[in-house]
Protein backbone atom coordinates (compact mmCIF):
# COMPACT_ATOMS: atom_id res chain seq x y z
CA UNK A 1 0.00 0.00 0.00
CA UNK A 2 0.96 3.53 -0.59
CA UNK A 3 -0.13 6.41 1.24
CA UNK A 4 0.39 9.58 -0.80
CA UNK A 5 0.34 13.32 1.48
CA UNK A 6 0.34 16.63 0.49
CA UNK A 7 3.75 18.15 0.48
CA UNK A 8 5.44 20.45 3.10
CA UNK A 9 4.75 23.24 0.84
CA UNK A 10 1.22 22.30 0.02
CA UNK A 11 0.68 22.41 4.06
CA UNK A 12 2.48 26.29 3.81
CA UNK A 13 0.01 27.40 1.89
CA UNK A 14 -3.10 26.02 3.50
CA UNK A 15 -1.75 27.26 7.50
CA UNK A 16 -1.24 30.46 6.08
CA UNK A 17 -3.71 33.30 6.39
CA UNK A 18 -6.86 33.89 4.12
CA UNK A 19 -6.03 29.93 3.18
CA UNK A 20 -8.94 28.87 5.16
CA UNK A 21 -11.23 30.11 2.82
CA UNK A 22 -9.20 29.25 -0.62
CA UNK A 23 -8.65 25.49 1.13
CA UNK A 24 -11.93 24.22 -1.12
CA UNK A 25 -11.15 26.16 -4.07
CA UNK A 26 -10.46 24.43 -7.87
CA UNK A 27 -7.44 25.92 -9.97
CA UNK A 28 -9.52 26.07 -13.27
CA UNK A 29 -7.24 23.70 -15.78
CA UNK A 30 -7.53 23.50 -19.59
CA UNK A 31 -7.12 20.14 -20.75
CA UNK A 32 -3.94 19.85 -22.83
CA UNK A 33 -5.11 16.01 -24.34
CA UNK A 34 -6.56 13.21 -24.09
CA UNK A 35 -6.93 11.26 -20.96
CA UNK A 36 -5.19 8.42 -19.85
CA UNK A 37 -6.08 5.09 -17.96
CA UNK A 38 -3.20 4.94 -16.21
CA UNK A 39 0.12 6.51 -15.11
CA UNK A 40 3.63 5.61 -14.39
CA UNK A 41 3.77 5.12 -10.32
CA UNK A 42 7.31 5.78 -10.59
CA UNK A 43 6.51 9.39 -12.31
CA UNK A 44 4.37 10.59 -10.09
CA UNK A 45 5.85 13.19 -7.93
CA UNK A 46 2.91 14.97 -5.45
CA UNK A 47 -0.46 14.39 -5.26
CA UNK A 48 -2.79 17.59 -4.25
CA UNK A 49 -6.56 17.49 -3.40
CA UNK A 50 -8.59 19.94 -4.29
CA UNK A 51 -11.97 18.78 -2.95
CA UNK A 52 -14.28 16.10 -2.99
CA UNK A 53 -13.87 14.78 -6.33
CA UNK A 54 -10.46 16.51 -7.68
CA UNK A 55 -7.05 15.32 -7.39
CA UNK A 56 -4.15 16.77 -9.30
CA UNK A 57 -1.15 14.84 -9.89
CA UNK A 58 1.97 16.43 -11.08
CA UNK A 59 3.92 13.36 -13.18
CA UNK A 60 7.79 13.84 -14.10
CA UNK A 61 9.02 17.73 -14.26
CA UNK A 62 6.37 20.04 -14.19
CA UNK A 63 3.40 17.75 -15.94
CA UNK A 64 -0.41 17.33 -14.12
CA UNK A 65 -2.96 14.97 -14.54
CA UNK A 66 -6.09 15.99 -13.41
CA UNK A 67 -8.72 12.90 -12.19
CA UNK A 68 -12.45 13.85 -11.37
CA UNK A 69 -13.98 11.56 -9.63
CA UNK A 70 -17.17 10.45 -10.84
CA UNK A 71 -18.91 10.93 -7.16
CA UNK A 72 -17.77 12.69 -4.19
CA UNK A 73 -15.65 10.61 -2.05
CA UNK A 74 -16.66 11.70 1.24
CA UNK A 75 -14.13 13.55 3.23
CA UNK A 76 -11.66 13.35 0.92
CA UNK A 77 -11.40 17.64 0.81
CA UNK A 78 -11.22 17.95 4.72
CA UNK A 79 -8.42 14.94 4.68
CA UNK A 80 -6.35 15.84 1.74
CA UNK A 81 -4.52 12.50 1.87
CA UNK A 82 -5.80 8.89 0.96
CA UNK A 83 -4.05 5.38 0.07
CA UNK A 84 -3.78 2.96 -2.66
CA UNK A 85 -3.13 -0.34 -3.40
CA UNK A 86 -1.84 -1.71 -6.35
CA UNK A 87 -0.52 -4.88 -7.77
CA UNK A 88 1.07 -3.19 -11.18
CA UNK A 89 3.60 -0.28 -11.66
CA UNK A 90 1.11 2.03 -12.72
CA UNK A 91 -1.97 4.08 -11.14
CA UNK A 92 -5.39 3.17 -13.10
CA UNK A 93 -8.63 4.56 -13.14
CA UNK A 94 -10.31 1.69 -12.18
CA UNK A 95 -7.82 1.93 -8.56
CA UNK A 96 -9.53 2.74 -5.64
CA UNK A 97 -8.67 5.08 -3.43
CA UNK A 98 -8.82 5.14 0.49
CA UNK A 99 -9.34 8.07 2.62
CA UNK A 100 -7.17 8.49 5.15
CA UNK A 101 -8.06 10.22 8.58
CA UNK A 102 -5.58 12.10 10.62
CA UNK A 103 -6.85 11.86 13.77
CA UNK A 104 -7.24 9.26 15.27
CA UNK A 105 -5.21 7.26 12.00
CA UNK A 106 -8.33 5.53 10.65
CA UNK A 107 -9.22 4.87 7.26
CA UNK A 108 -12.56 6.33 5.31
CA UNK A 109 -14.39 5.97 2.40
CA UNK A 110 -13.31 3.98 -0.31
CA UNK A 111 -13.81 5.60 -4.03
CA UNK A 112 -12.98 4.90 -7.58
CA UNK A 113 -10.46 7.06 -9.80
CA UNK A 114 -11.12 7.69 -13.10
CA UNK A 115 -9.25 8.72 -16.03
CA UNK A 116 -6.05 10.76 -15.83
CA UNK A 117 -6.99 13.96 -17.79
CA UNK A 118 -3.55 16.03 -19.02
CA UNK A 119 -4.21 19.94 -17.75
CA UNK A 120 -2.21 22.98 -17.54
CA UNK A 121 -3.63 24.62 -14.12
CA UNK A 122 -4.52 28.22 -13.85
CA UNK A 123 -1.86 29.96 -11.75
Amino acid sequence: MRILFPTALALAIVAAPGAARDRNAVPVATPTGEPQNCVPLRNIRESVVRSDRVIDFRIGGNRYYRVTLDQSCPQLGFERRFSYATSLSQLCAQDIITVLYSTPPLSGASCGLAPFQPVTIAK
